[in-house]
């Protein structure tokens, strides 16, 4: 292959990687993607290419699908990549400010792979949806639909902040009312379009509205609860008496209001998660 060509590569390198990794949410999968880009770009004759940057999103969007379309109808989504970590104040927001969103995490796992693809290559990386419509054999028309679908689902607002002193209040509240019982103050304090995601055993179950969430709010009140930051979202890990993960939960607080919430009860996604130590656990293995 061509110097130039490899230079091109590399030069690309970094942003191929955040493709995929925004489309499959692992570091891991987007290493595999990206090196098969590269393989295919060392089987393709240069003279072939007008946009060599246009060709290689092309290659790493397919790629990508593929991936997501050969993924068992629950997959195996990479919890392991978020940081979850005693709430210890502003130093610590910032430290996890640059993690995985538990919240969009578990939402994108939700969502169609077209859907998803179409997302994450127009609303992330601005890839026109004639690009994005050539990696999915649709129409623009079409393509353009996926994502407005996706957006929908999704509703994560733009520039989400690690988690506040003003954040946490408006969670702790909400626990509180969760455990109180007060239906009132649950509705207080959540969004009328709140959006509850709950990553269970049987499946990822949504809930929509803040009747509908506070109706349910009693997951909650689970005993033990400790305060943790979540992908720099202010949550709550809680555990079982016998010391096992029972759930953690992350919230999107935007105005005063809790605008979304994502929940993992799944053992197996627990599993995977390197999770604080329960209040007055002796050692550091789980």
């Amino acid at each position: 292959m061509p110097d130039t060509m490899t230079e091109v590569f590399e030069a690309q390198r970094d942003r191929l990687r955040a493709v995929a990794h925004r489309v499959l949410g692992s570091h891991a999968d987007a290493e595999d993607v990206v090196q098969e880009a590269w393989l295919r770009l060392s089987r393709q004759d240069a003279a072939t290419i007008d946009n060599l940057d246009g060709w290689l999103t092309t290659v790493v969007g397919r790629i990508s699908l593929d991936v997501l379309r050969s993924r068992r109808s629950r997959p195996e989504a990479p919890y392991d990549e978020i940081v979850v970590a005693v709430d210890e104040g502003p130093e610590a927001d910032v430290a996890l400010a640059d993690s995985v969103g538990l919240a969009l995490l578990v939402v994108l796992e939700s969502l169609a792979p077209g859907e998803r693809l179409a997302f994450v290559l127009h609303d992330l990386f601005a890839v026109p949806f004639e690009e994005i419509g050539r990696i999915l054999g649709k129409t623009p028309g079409a393509t353009k639909m996926l994502a407005s679908r996706a957006r929908k689902k999704v509703r994560t607002p733009a520039g989400t902040p690690s988690a506040g002193r003003s954040q946490r209040e408006v969670v702790d509240a909400f626990l509180r009312a969760a455990r109180d019982g007060d239906f009132e103050e649950l509705l207080r304090v959540l969004d009328p379009d709140v959006r509850l995601t709950v990553d269970t055993p049987d499946g990822v179950v949504v809930v929509l509205g803040a009747t509908n969430v506070a109706a349910g709010a009693r997951f909650g009140a689970a005993g033990g609860g400790r305060a943790v930051l979540v992908g720099g979202l202010p949550g709550v890990v809680a555990w079982r008496p016998d010391g096992s993960p029972l759930s953690v939960v992350a919230f999107t607080v935007a105005g005063g209001r809790i605008t979304g919430i994502a929940a993992v009860s799944d053992p197996a996604r627990l599993a995977s998660m390197e999770l604080p130590e329960p209040p007055g656990t002796v050692g550091t293995g789980r």
